[in-house]
């Protein structure tokens, strides 16, 4: 090859090396401030505030308040723990066990099903839009490792239950107790953070303050698993 055919490459390896370095640069700059400051909102958040505006819904509003770790009740991040990711104290980010066993169901014949951690659900829900694709699964897991390596445990699970989406354009455990239960997010109970947890899988069809049959078996099932967890001693320090 001669010298004048390489150039076109080292330019479009240097420009590749450019936009990589730019895109850890952005993406730590995103993250890393987290560990100190609360979100002022989430992707999430702005996909429904921009939904609801193309569809003419002028009254919908986001409700949102941060809250920090000592100003909500125990039970209500052991709840998020023991619905969605049992594991999360010790996990990497990732329950790969839980992906094997998705991906062996899958190669049976069932419906291939989420396997996603708390940290990789925060990931999602602070950065990333609606939808399944490899790109989208990929970015995912980037932002699940650098929120593993930049945030402490506890960190990522502050987070994560003051932006998770809780009702129609209900986020966090603060708005979502003051409107269900009209209470402050440190007084709830252990059956109300239940019941809050159990509407994680689609809250715009599940209520807490109205459950559902299935919202109900979900909750006991989820109280069951906060004492055999062995309560809020089981949450990460």
């Amino acid at each position: 090859m001669t010298a004048s055919a390489r150039k076109p490459r080292r330019r479009a390896l240097r420009l590749l090396v450019r936009i990589l370095v730019g895109w850890v640069l952005v993406s730590e700059l995103l993250v890393l401030p987290l560990r100190w400051l609360p979100p002022a909102t989430s992707a999430v958040m702005i996909e429904r505030w921009i939904g609801a505006r193309m569809r003419g819904d002028t009254r919908f509003r986001i409700r949102y308040h941060w809250v920090p770790w000592r100003a909500v009740s125990p039970w209500a991040p052991l709840a998020m723990v023991a619905g969605e990711d049992q594991t999360f104290p010790t996990n990497w980010g990732f329950d790969f066990g839980e992906i094997g066993d998705a991906i062996e169901a899958a190669d049976h014949g069932a419906r291939l099903r989420g396997a996603s951690t708390i940290t990789q659900q925060t990931a999602k829900n602070l950065f990333l839009w609606d939808g399944r694709s490899f790109v989208r699964k990929g970015i995912e897991a980037w932002f699940t490792v650098l929120l593993t390596v930049n945030l402490p445990k506890r960190r990522i699970l502050t987070i994560y239950m003051n932006i998770a989406e809780l009702g129609n354009g209900i986020f966090g455990v603060d708005a979502a107790s003051r409107a269900y239960f009209h209470v402050p997010p440190a007084e709830l109970t252990p059956r109300e953070a239940a019941l809050l947890a159990a509407t994680l899988p689609n809250p715009h069809i599940f209520h807490a303050d109205r459950p559902s049959p299935y919202v109900l078996r979900r909750a006991a099932w989820i109280g069951q698993q906060m004492r055999q967890l062995g309560g809020p001693a089981y949450l990460p320090k």
